[in-house]
């Protein structure tokens, strides 16, 4: 007994060895590069906008203010009941180039589309008439900082991507989001190690949905926007199409671009995994199980090890989440906090463990997906006719 007891103790550890050192070091935290400038491209920014009123000035008015190339910004207002659009406009005066600034107000959502990707689609084709050097997708909670657009072409340029996207710098000022914001961060780069995503041998895609820079003829090859016009995790699923139809593509992580969205409290952050977790794991229950299965095993028993009185086990354990500890203290560091909360990764897990088995639930009851009042992920969806899907 004792000795099947230490064979499980050993697991852990030989987790944490595999995700240190053969993971592509996703937890190394490299932030923005140093490349020379670009200011001869021409770009267009495409902002799908629903009810950002209190975000999108800043999201605006920084796109405007680029230092290098002249961005031009198309803002889809998507059925906002808060004067976004006003907003916008607003920011543009205040710049001084009210004429860089397009807003059209998106047509009703068509079958067979999310809200976000339906409203891009209507902002790509305004911008693609201009024929642009680049398309840069951002969302409308996001202030970038002046050298972003300058940076990511420079990145494009030198590395010959065709997609170059940046993890923005997440709000993190609550308790809720110091326990659980680096956490997300680090969790992202594990499923998608941004060395695996630049390396063009490799088939692991990935971007930020936040920051992404797209050459109008990679999107061209990957079937344009239509391709992934049903997708929830849309940042993921263009690389994946991009990268899959010969195009290259690279995602880093930046201090200079932040996103304005708060979550003050825990069932906020919730609602946000819930909204696209077991998409992720392509509704499958089997995927489910071995997801809480893996976490249990990587995040929480090393503690339980430590708390078992073996002492083998409790070596084991403490050396499992040492290991844990010295991989997330970059990211933790990167927003900040104290290195104290490098420590408190099993807790993050356990409450992302929690929203993803609730993000099935939701799935499964018709509520799956929910945002900006749109259920875009739900199982009872996918068998309704259709003029009730669009009452949604």
């Amino acid at each position: 007994m004792h000795q099947a007891f230490l064979i499980i103790a050993i697991v852990p550890v030989c987790l944490w060895a595999y995700l240190l050192l053969a993971r592509g070091f996703f937890w190394r935290v490299a932030v923005d590069q140093s490349l020379p400038a670009t200011t001869k491209a021409c770009v267009v920014a495409v902002v799908p906008a629903r009810n950002e009123a209190g975000v999108v000035e800043k999201c605006v008015a920084s796109l405007l203010r680029q230092s290098g190339p002249v961005v031009h910004v198309v803002l889809v207002d998507d059925a906002s009941t808060d004067g976004t659009a006003e907003s916008a406009r607003a920011a543009a005066a205040t710049v001084g180039c009210p004429e860089r600034l397009t807003v059209i107000a998106s047509v009703p959502l068509a079958e067979g589309w999310t809200g976000k990707l339906w409203a891009v689609r209507q902002g790509m084709e305004r911008a693609l008439a201009t024929s642009p050097d680049f398309l840069l997708l951002t969302d409308a909670d996001v202030e970038h900082g002046p050298e972003m657009v300058a940076t990511l072409i420079s990145i494009a340029e030198h590395g010959g991507y065709d997609m170059a996207s940046y993890m923005v710098k997440l709000h993190c000022e609550s308790e809720a989001e110091k326990l659980l914001i680096p956490a997300f961060v680090y969790f992202f780069f594990q499923l998608y190690p941004p060395a695996w995503i630049a390396d063009a041998k490799a088939k692991t895609a990935g971007a930020a949905g936040g920051c992404m820079l797209v050459r109008p003829a990679a999107l061209a090859r990957a079937g344009g926007i239509e391709a992934i016009r049903s997708e929830i995790i849309d940042d993921c699923a263009l690389a994946r199409a991009i990268k899959s139809s010969g195009g290259r593509v690279w995602l880093g992580l930046t201090e200079s671009s932040r996103s304005l969205r708060s979550y003050g409290s825990f069932a906020e952050i919730g609602r946000m995994i819930a909204r696209t977790a077991f998409n992720q794991l392509r509704h499958s229950t089997l995927l489910l199980a071995g997801t809480v299965i893996g976490l249990v095993l990587t995040y929480l028993l090393p503690a339980a090890l430590l708390a078992s009185g073996d002492r083998p086990a409790m070596a084991l354990g403490g050396a499992a989440w040492a290991m844990m500890a010295a991989s997330y203290l970059p990211m933790v560091r990167f927003y900040g906090l104290n290195p104290v909360w490098a420590l408190t990764l099993p807790l993050a897990a356990i409450f992302y463990m929690g929203a993803t088995v609730w993000s099935a639930v939701q799935y499964w009851s018709g509520r799956g997906g929910q945002w900006k009042g749109r259920a875009q992920d739900a199982a009872l969806s996918r068998t309704r006719p259709s003029g009730l899907r669009n009452q949604r």
